[in-house]
């Protein structure tokens, strides 16, 4: 991805659409975190860690994108600042991933996974928050305040 001076870097947040309230919490920790650098949230749209994510953004003033797996965009989080409708179902997953310049997975279960598993294929760097530990292929942080600072060095 090509940087420069004034780009803003994004941030592709993910992890389940049933959250419990801990990773909820961490996720829009998170999201605030990020909009507090001048990254962009890039997420699925829906619930739970992804509008966790949206919140923590907006809540700080900043963007938060999501990216929808239907063709509805009234089902997308109310935190959002922009949506993309896509009716591809979970192939969104893809999307997800290659709109950001690195990828941070709060919790998660196979769904998450399989997202590491495609930024993982088009070269986007994994940071994992009480998530899945990939060993050498994702980086782990300990608290949402060392996620992004792993990723928005």
């Amino acid at each position: 991805m090509s940087e420069g001076p004034n780009r803003p870097r994004y941030v592709s947040v993910i992890g389940p659409g049933d959250a419990n309230e801990e990773i909820y919490g961490l996720a829009r920790e998170v999201g605030r975190l990020v909009a507090r650098r001048g990254g962009i949230v890039v997420c699925g749209g829906l619930a739970g860690v992804m509008e966790a994510a949206a919140r923590g953004a907006a809540e700080e003033g900043g963007a938060a994108i999501g990216i929808l797996p239907d063709v509805d965009r009234r089902r997308a989080n109310s935190y959002l600042s922009y949506s993309v409708a896509t009716g591809v179902g979970e192939a969104r997953n893809l999307a997800v991933v290659c709109s950001a310049d690195v990828v941070i997975s709060v919790g998660g279960g196979y769904g998450t996974l399989s997202e590491i598993g495609l930024a993982k294929k088009v070269g986007r760097p994994v940071v994992s928050l009480r998530g899945w530990d990939l060993g050498e292929h994702v980086v782990v942080a300990s608290s949402p305040e060392e996620a992004v600072g792993m990723a928005l060095p």
